[in-house]
């Protein structure tokens, strides 16, 4: 088994009302996705009161914490010295959360320890996913 990273962060919402609102969110990156960084909220921060998961590349949260990247359903600039924001679209609309940026920094440095940057094709296990594909047909 590959070693995980799981990192409580603590989040801001922004939302329309004067003040943002605290949430409790965990990133997550995975040797076995070597590509992307997950980020999960917990049901109260939802509509639905489910717990809302959103996966994107690893690349574009470190992009975002120097300029504004993305340009899909996940955005991430920085806010200021000390704060990045996260963007995020959906159907139902759309939802800012203001992260810590040296929280973000530490996390991605973890990864980086893991799987460095240039490294991740030597973490896929192609084979295995072509398998999983034609299990599926």
């Amino acid at each position: 088994m590959s070693p995980v990273i799981d990192q409580a962060v603590q989040a801001q919402l922004i939302a329309s009302s004067p003040r943002p609102r605290p949430i409790p969110a965990h990133l997550r990156y995975e040797p076995a996705d070597p590509f992307a960084v997950h980020i999960a909220f917990p049901p109260a921060a939802s509509l639905d009161g489910s717990e809302v998961e959103w996966a994107f590349a690893r690349d574009l949260l470190a992009g975002g914490l120097l300029s504004p990247s993305g340009g899909g359903d996940v955005r991430v600039w920085p806010c200021g010295p000390d704060r990045t924001v996260l963007e995020f679209h959906a159907p139902e609309g759309v939802a800012m959360i203001q992260i810590d940026t040296e929280e973000l920094r530490g996390f991605l440095a973890r990864s980086y320890a893991l799987v460095p940057v240039g490294g991740e094709t030597g973490f896929l296990d192609l084979d295995g996913d072509v398998e999983a594909l034609l299990r599926q047909i």
